[in-house]
């Protein structure tokens, strides 16, 4: 049989086949997929989930002219194969090839970039009336979203607007039941019923109440019910919205049978679906550090709780709802009400963890500082995914954290340089503190085997010196202190150069610091966060209000949106690299 796929770059080749022809299509394109992905890795169970859909949205509607929005973009895969990126599809999260979500910088096709979730029914809203307003009556607008973040505020929002428009917008709920963890909520017990009560569908609609042509559930893998529903969609007018059911994984038995672990699973065999195991790695992972930590807490401390927003896995609060399920919540899509809901806790005494990649918090910015901060409630922060990523990219990158924090009244931000300094801050966060914490730490393992030692407070806003010298001070917070340890035994003037380990961004230890300037000539400071406003900026306020005249030197993230590529390789391209910081600090001897 024919290969069709080799002969297809863009939609345009994909409307010359005739509907028989799409079935085998949608099998060519599943095994694309899971033969890139399983050796390069990447969002896997999302993609092989949509490929009918994606198929019949790029045979049906005239894209790019008609403007199709993923959101979050986990899905887009098959899009971008059939987008005119099949034949570098093999770059995918790659240091200089494709981006792994839809990017407007890389492709007419995709009409928003993405990578948040929730976002898509807002932009195509946008779209519709902008369309409206030019005339454009004819255009199609549709919006791809996940029953996991259709639960989410922001879609609310938007689907609340939508409701009272005339906007020429269609809505297509990609309902596979989970997100990357199962997706939780009373949004998602209703939609579970809609599968299988048809009464409920038609009488007791809650999409249908918000003034949306509502039509479905249809099965998301038979190509001519789809066909057929868009096809008919495409001239009704206003609203409209489509509920789609289908399988995450779909097309791989491993992958439909573990949809969290093959959400992104890394390398496998593409044949069989089995993961290809990794060398056995010693050390353990900073969540998990978190994880196992704060289980031990909250055995000896009943008003502890835990809280994310739909990251029960990657943040490993899955070892607390494993042994204190009563305290442990999973909010969904939802990063307001995680902030938000831990400062009622805090109101009512209970000591609230909440976990948020620190990418993410910045969807609840406002809750950081009216609901928490203002009225100093003692919420603890953890933010995971700190600094550098990799291969997620821009979107994903935890680099804002220490800049949108620090300028907050009350809050305390700190950044452990091991495993072993966020054990003790986990402990001494919850020994009565009267500040709200943000913690922030990075993805992946640290470099201590036995990092589980008995607790130790730490004291609030103070640093520690690691290595005395007699010229330039170097001035660390984080993990990132590793690669300044590392570069200075590189270094042949070794006593030049002294390395603290600040700990704290807020407060800062002023009394460390005045005895730093008295006996140096020279600062520099290293972070992994945006040099633009974070830790360096507070060591230049700090010298400024105290009319230091020294020489500072800031090294951080540079004012840019870093690109996606794996973490050393992008830190050798900002130069926070260990080769990099031995060339700087080689250069300042």
């Amino acid at each position: 049989m024919k290969n069709l796929l080799e002969n297809i770059s863009t939609p345009k080749d994909l409307r010359k086949l005739n509907r028989e022809q799409l079935p085998q299509l949608a099998k060519e394109l599943r095994a694309f997929i899971i033969d890139i992905v399983a050796t390069k890795e990447g969002h896997l169970g999302a993609s092989l989930g949509v490929v009918e859909l994606t198929i019949a949205l790029h045979y049906l509607f005239d894209t790019p002219n008609d403007l199709l929005v993923w959101d979050v973009g986990h899905q887009a895969y098959g899009h971008k194969i059939l987008t005119g990126r099949k034949e570098i599809f093999h770059t995918n999260r790659q240091l200089g090839g494709i981006a792994g979500f839809p990017s407007i910088k890389e492709s007419k096709f995709d009409a928003f970039g993405v990578g948040h979730s929730s976002t898509s029914i807002s932009a195509t809203l946008g779209m519709a009336i902008a369309s409206n307003l030019k005339g454009e009556k004819e255009k199609h607008h549709i919006a791809v979203i996940g029953d996991a973040s259709i639960a989410s505020g922001m879609a609310f929002e938007a689907l609340n607007h939508a409701g009272v428009s005339n906007a020429n917008l269609l809505i297509i709920l990609n309902d596979n039941a989970i997100g990357i963890d199962p997706s939780v909520g009373a949004l998602k017990e209703y939609l579970t019923k809609v599968k299988t009560d048809r009464k409920l569908a038609a009488q007791n609609n809650i999409i249908k109440a918000l003034n949306f042509d509502y039509s479905g559930p249809i099965d998301g893998h038979n190509l001519p019910k789809i066909l057929s529903e868009l096809n008919r969609l495409k001239s009704v007018k206003g609203p409209k919205f489509l509920h789609v059911i289908t399988t995450k994984g779909k097309g791989l038995q491993q992958a439909e049978e573990d949809q969290v672990t093959y959400h992104a699973p890394g390398k496998f065999d593409k044949i069989s679906g089995e993961r290809i195991k990794k060398a056995t790695n010693l050390y353990t992972k900073y969540q998990d550090v978190f994880g196992k930590t704060l289980v031990e807490l909250a055995k000896k401390n009943d008003k502890i709780v835990g809280i994310t927003p739909a990251m029960l896995t990657g943040s490993s609060l899955k070892f607390m709802l494993e042994k204190f399920p009563e305290r442990t919540f999973d909010v969904g899509i939802a990063e307001q009400h995680a902030v938000t809901l831990a400062a009622g806790m805090a109101t009512q005494g209970l000591i609230p963890f909440c976990n948020v990649y620190s990418t993410f918090l910045q969807r609840a910015y406002d809750q950081v500082i009216h609901d928490v901060a203002l009225q100093n409630l003692p919420v603890i922060f953890c933010l995971d995914r700190a600094g550098l990523v990799g291969e997620d990219g821009a979107t994903h990158h935890g680099v804002f954290d220490l800049a949108y924090l620090r300028c907050i009244p009350n809050l305390i931000v700190f950044a452990p340089r091991n495993e072993i300094e966020l054990r003790n801050i986990l402990y001494t966060a919850q020994k009565g503190l009267k500040n709200p914490i943000a913690i922030r730490y990075p993805r992946g393992t640290g470099k201590i085997l036995d990092w589980q030692k008995p607790f130790e407070k730490i004291e609030m806003g103070t640093g520690v010196c690691l290595q005395k010298g007699t010229k330039t001070a170097i001035l660390t917070v984080g993990t990132i202190a590793e690669n300044i340890i590392e570069a200075l035994k590189l270094v042949s003037a070794k006593l030049t150069f002294s390395h603290y380990d600040m700990r704290f961004v807020k407060p800062l230890d002023k009394n460390l610091l005045k005895q730093i300037f008295a006996t140096h000539t020279s600062i520099i400071t290293v972070e992994d966060g945006t040099i633009k406003g974070g830790f360096g900026t507070a060591i230049l306020e700090f010298a400024s209000e105290n009319n230091y005249r020294h020489k500072i030197k800031t090294v951080g993230i540079p004012d840019t949106f870093v690109e996606h590529g794996s973490v050393s390789k992008l830190q050798h391209k900002i130069g926070l690299d260990v080769q990099s910081l031995f060339n700087l600090l080689r250069a300042s001897s």
